[in-house]
């Protein structure tokens, strides 16, 4: 997957570092990708914006659509914004393609 693009939502932070700027809207019927909002990945979630459970519910669902383990992504920042920044640890660079 060198010399490839990534999408404007995602930048590299380090060897085996990215970092995904996702906007979040929590309570919706389903868990889906909804396109681009302001340059960041607007997703979709079901579980409600109440004790951490969409925060939780978005680190299970970008892990999974990138096929990586939970412990692999983590929230940086945003823990009560609609916007926040997800960490992507990984020896090899995950297909980004996944997410959009």
């Amino acid at each position: 997957m060198k010399n490839v693009v990534p999408p404007v939502f995602i930048r590299q932070a380090g060897s085996g570092e990215w970092r995904i700027r996702v906007h979040v809207q929590p309570g919706a019927k389903r868990d889906e990708l909804a396109g681009l909002f302001q340059e960041s990945l607007k997703v979709r979630l079901s579980a409600p914006a109440v004790d951490n459970k969409a925060n939780g519910a978005l680190v299970n669902f970008i892990a999974s659509l990138l096929g990586l383990r939970r412990s692999q992504v983590s929230l940086v920042s945003g823990q009560t914004s609609r916007s926040k920044s997800l960490r992507i640890q990984a020896e090899v660079e995950p297909d980004w393609s996944l997410l959009v």
